[in-house]
């Protein structure tokens, strides 16, 4: 199979992943073009490390397929060094110093980049002799983001890297990030149940939940198809067609939407506002599990 460059960095098609009766991914149909920094968000067990670690090719699918870069995962070598992977507890060896990591990446990846692995642990201020087990969460985190940086991806996988991080460390790690995706002309995929990090760096959203994908698209393109709704009480329950009712809430006096429209705000009987990408997310969020997401934006939060 060829491993040339393709347009499209992930491709399912009836994607699904069983471990016994449990269902982690259920007939996953998602198309995301390259050149994106994308956005995997969902509440906890909602399938979002599975997916990446197919992706990777670090488990095989149940059934259906799936192609990354325009192959299956991990199909070989040469595609194994296109694709670069921070876990979520951004593993180290702790007994290796900072140095021993970069010769060993060396050692396995034909394509590393000696130059660029030791100008960024300069800047992020890094001392090559110090054993990684000695080194705090974001630098940790700043070792594992170089060393997979440095195999010249053309996609960086990351599962929730940040997550421990304090906000500092965090800011400075997506900081990172960016500037290496910049630098190699790749494309990402970052899942964080952190809506923060992913509106600061992303341009591609995906929402996974209960199994399955929600809602896939463009940032900006789901921001301007979506507009909170509010009318008084009752006063939503007969929409045009062309409006689809994402997340419905009302209180005394009024009730309010997230709704996908493609019609003109003044034909709604209604006032119409734009929509948050939090508003956005929970919409979809409660849609596929309204028990769930009853906590509001804590439900974004907590333990994986």
């Amino acid at each position: 199979m060829s491993n040339e460059s393709s347009p499209l960095v992930l491709q399912a098609e009836g994607l699904t992943k069983r471990y016994g009766r449990r269902v982690a991914l259920s007939a996953v149909d998602l198309t995301v073009p390259s050149g994106r920094v994308i956005g995997l968000v969902g509440p906890n067990g909602a399938g979002k490390s599975t997916l990446l670690h197919l992706a990777c090719g670090l488990l095989q699918p149940t059934s259906g397929s799936l192609r990354v870069l325009g192959s299956r995962p991990a199909e070989s070598a040469a595609h194994l060094a296109r694709v670069g992977f921070v876990a979520q507890d951004t593993p180290v060896y702790a007994s290796f110093s900072v140095a021993d990591h970069l010769r060993l990446g060396a050692r396995l990846n034909p394509s590393w980049d000696r130059g660029l692995a030791e100008r960024r642990i300069a800047q992020v201020g890094l001392n090559p002799a110090q054993k990684a087990g000695r080194l705090s969460g974001g630098q940790r985190a700043q070792l594992a983001l170089t060393i997979a940086a440095a195999k010249r991806p053309e996609l960086l996988i990351f599962d929730e890297p940040a997550a421990a991080l304090d906000p500092l460390a965090r800011q400075g790690f997506l900081a990172n990030l960016m500037e290496f995706v910049a630098e190699l002309g790749a494309s990402a995929v970052l899942s964080s149940h952190l809506l923060g990090d992913i509106e600061r760096v992303c341009d591609y959203l995906i929402v996974l939940c209960d199994s399955r994908i929600q809602v896939a698209g463009e940032v900006r393109d789901l921001l301007a198809g979506h507009r909170r709704l509010v009318a008084p009480r009752g006063g939503l329950d007969r929409l045009p067609a062309g409006v689809e009712v994402i997340r419905m809430e009302h209180d005394d006096r009024y009730s309010s939407a997230v709704a996908r429209t493609g019609v003109p705000p003044s034909s709604l009987p209604c006032t119409v506002e734009p929509v948050t990408l939090e508003e956005l997310v929970l919409g979809y969020m409660s849609r596929a599990d309204a028990p769930a997401t009853r906590l509001g934006a804590a439900a974004m939060g907590g333990p994986r």
